[in-house]
């Protein structure tokens, strides 16, 4: 018998990947989703994997809406991805944030341990749980550095890591935490600076824009590739005795040397006359560097990184020139116009809670 998932947030960039990752490998796969969002199966239809997604609109802070989504779906594993997952927009709606985050993780775990208590779980945890850890250590961060979270968003997923931590231990339940650095792609949301700069550096090439405004270009990340990093979290739950694990890539790159790489691949040599700081982009808090070490997912998972930051760079950039290069030609694209007509028609078919 094939195996079931459940994924809550299938349609975001993570989502998406990781259903298409899944349905390769023969698994049925159930997704989630907010009634009371504006419906937007763009990735999933991007993917060619919309068809083969059994949708479940679901509420993640309600407990008999969780509880539906788990007796429709019976998953042996659950994926739980959605959240509110921009840190700037933490510091603007910290009560939200933190209601979806720790609350709506706190939900599904015990909506798990009442409903469906051998089902595998992952948890999303974030490198941002670490905070200034990265820049007082000075070194690649493992799953034993301590956390000093510096976002309400960072304090909202420490403490659901901390709740699948307790969940693990307290009921022997299969809960993993995946730490995962920041992971990038085609499919990031606009707001997520490596896709503004990405989009908006293609936008220029093609004279569609004049400028390029960001906060604090001097920030470094360890940026990987999302496709590699899904099949990480798969690989999680596939071990004998679940545990917490770092995927990374061992590599710190600043905001600016994306900006930098990105111009190049559009060959572009003054990116200073098209960028812009801009002091009102600042966040009241932020984190000067993050790097992970993914020496214990290498060992225990077999998993290391593949896509190197150069042609990451490029695979986003190249892909955003393809875009915008297609709207001159009068095609819609899902970033720029997300209702589709077959939405609707997806809408009507969803599994009712």
């Amino acid at each position: 018998m094939d195996k079931r998932a459940l994924i809550t947030g299938v349609t975001g960039q993570d989502g998406a990947y990781l259903a298409k990752l899944l349905i390769e490998k023969g698994y049925e796969v159930y997704g989630t989703f907010r009634r009371v969002s504006t419906p937007n199966f763009w990735r999933l239809q991007y993917l060619g994997i919309v068809d083969r997604v059994n949708f479940i609109p679901c509420e993640m802070t309600d407990m008999s809406s969780m509880v539906a989504a788990l007796k429709i779906a019976e998953p042996d594993e659950v994926y739980h991805l959605a959240a509110m997952s921009f840190v700037g927009a933490s510091f603007e709606n910290p009560i939200a944030t933190l209601d979806i985050n720790t609350i709506g993780t706190a939900i599904i775990l015990e909506a798990v341990r009442q409903i469906c208590p051998n089902a595998k779980v992952y948890i999303a945890a974030t490198s941002e749980i670490y905070g200034a850890t990265g820049h007082e250590v000075k070194r690649p961060l493992s799953e034993e550095d301590f956390f000093k979270p510096l976002s309400p968003y960072a304090v909202s997923k420490l403490a659901a890591y901390w709740l699948g931590r307790i969940y693990r231990e307290a009921y022997d339940m299969y809960v993993v935490n995946g730490i995962l650095f920041n992971h990038e792609s085609p499919l990031r949301g606009l707001e997520f600076v490596t896709r503004k700069i990405s989009n908006e550096v293609a936008k220029i090439s093609l004279g569609l824009s004049k400028e390029l405004r960001l906060g604090n270009i001097e920030a470094k990340r360890d940026w990987g590739y999302a496709p590699e990093y899904v099949y990480g979290m798969w690989l999680m739950l596939q071990q004998k005795e679940p545990d917490d694990f770092i995927l990374a890539t061992r590599e710190a790159h600043s905001i600016k040397e994306f900006i930098i790489k990105v111009f190049e691949v559009v060959g572009i040599d003054e990116w200073k006359k098209y960028v812009f700081i801009d002091k009102k982009l600042f966040r009241p808090l932020d984190v000067p560097c993050l790097v992970g070490d993914y020496s214990k997912a290498e060992k225990k998972l077999g998993w290391r990184p593949q896509v190197k930051f150069d042609e990451l760079v490029k695979i986003m950039v190249e892909e955003d020139l393809k875009r915008w290069e297609k709207w001159l030609n009068g095609e819609r694209f899902p970033w720029d116009a997300p209702l589709y007509p077959s939405e609707m028609k997806i809408l009507s078919k969803v599994i009712r809670a």
